[in-house]
């Protein structure tokens, strides 16, 4: 059928960028690192120079494409942009979607999404029949039936490295922590500098470590007020002195990773740029369940309707997403390498639809998702804007 040139043609899924797992994504990090501190069974495709002690800084929020765009914001995370991905000033990649529980999954577990099961923001739990926020951890799961694999952290620390996780104190006891970051010891500090300083004692306190540590506020910045504000670029400035001092308190035979869990993207509050799920009955009909973010839409069709909830999503949204079939996004290898699958407890997770957006446009729910649907900055998409991110080093 022919299109008029006003009448945009849905977007081939073959075409959306996918997450470089096994080579150059946010899961191949850890398990190169701890390869290099002697941890048995750890291997990546990502080949990074083995260190003593081993520090990963992850900045919620701060995508390379951002990065690059405000040098004199981020003077000294700028003059490291040449050492990303082992010195190849090159980023790599999160996994879809790109946001906060499935990236700290990755990172944590050294699995991609298709392995570790956080595949979104919002899911469907299938033993409930109900969306499950895996940022939030509500309606209250199982931790370890959901994400059973252990954490790097966990194996390192069987294999005698000394490990640490130094974040907030409220993240301590969270399931999304205790399935993705647990292992060795938790130390809670609320001022983010004083976790810079504390981190780069835990490296320094044993001769083989491994310390993560965290930073939240650039991320949130990003949702309220968009990452084209003033604002963002200040805590982007503050965030660059957390870098600097932490690099500058490293101990001999240390390597700093700076990296991040997402970009993100500013939408327009228009309604061209924000189709409202709630207020449009083609989007609606024949949908039992709306899962994952604005960017990143897991949708759950009832029984027998997902072909045609796939057909109608496709043409409402074409020229804005890339919209695929669960089985076309899993071969497509949105949620780990393609070809790959994905593990059975996790195949009914993942929507009957998958939409990942493309520009600036989001689809909202302005009634069921009131506070989600008012913000600015928003990601979870496969659009470089989203799923690159930096990969910084510093060697001592």
């Amino acid at each position: 059928m022919a299109h008029p040139a006003h009448d945009p043609v849905p977007l081939d899924p073959r075409g959306a960028p996918a997450p470089r797992y096994g080579s150059a994504s946010l899961a191949d990090v850890l398990p190169a690192a701890a390869a290099g501190l002697g941890v048995p069974g750890m291997t990546s495709g990502l080949a990074l120079p083995p260190a003593d002690r081993v520090c990963l800084f992850l900045i919620d929020g701060l995508g390379w494409e951002a990065l690059r765009a405000h040098p004199e914001a981020a003077p000294f995370l700028t003059s490291l942009l040449p050492t990303s991905r082992a010195g190849a000033g090159e980023p790599i990649t999160a996994g879809f979607p790109s946001t906060t529980a499935t990236s700290l999954a990755s990172v944590g577990t050294g699995l991609p999404p298709a392995a570790h099961g956080l595949a979104g923001y919002k899911v469907l739990d299938p033993a409930s029949g109900q969306l499950m926020n895996q940022l939030r951890w509500d309606p209250w799961t199982d931790p370890a039936l959901w994400q059973p694999h252990p954490t790097v952290f966990q194996l390192a620390h069987a294999a005698g490295v000394a490990a640490a996780q130094v974040s907030a104190p409220h993240f301590e006891r969270t399931p999304l922590t205790r399935i993705a970051l647990s292992g060795g010891t938790f130390l809670g500090r609320l001022d983010a500098g004083e976790r810079m300083d504390l981190a780069a004692r835990r490296l320094a306190a044993a001769d083989r470590a491994l310390v993560y540590t965290y930073y939240a506020e650039l991320d949130a910045t990003g949702h309220r007020l968009g990452v084209d504000s003033d604002a963002w670029r200040g805590e982007l400035r503050y965030v660059d002195g957390l870098a600097q001092r932490l690099a500058e308190r490293l101990p001999p035979r240390s390597v700093l990773y700076v990296t991040a869990d997402h970009g993100m993207v500013d939408v327009p509050p228009t309604a061209e740029a924000r189709f409202d799920f709630d207020d449009d009955w083609e989007l609606r009909a024949g949908v039992a369940r709306l899962g994952g973010e604005g960017r990143a839409r897991h949708v759950y069709a009832v029984p027998g309707a997902a072909p045609d909830v796939y057909a109608v999503w496709r043409e409402v949204l074409a020229g804005h997403a890339w919209v695929a079939t669960r089985d076309e996004a899993v071969e497509l290898g949105w949620f780990g390498p393609p070809g790959a699958g994905v593990e059975p407890r996790v195949r009914s997770r993942i929507g009957d639809v998958v939409v990942a957006m493309t520009g600036t446009s989001s689809v909202v729910a302005s009634v069921s998702e009131p506070h989600e649907s008012a913000l600015i900055g928003m990601h979870g998409s496969v659009t470089p804007a989203e799923q690159l991110v930096p990969l910084l080093e510093v060697r001592t």
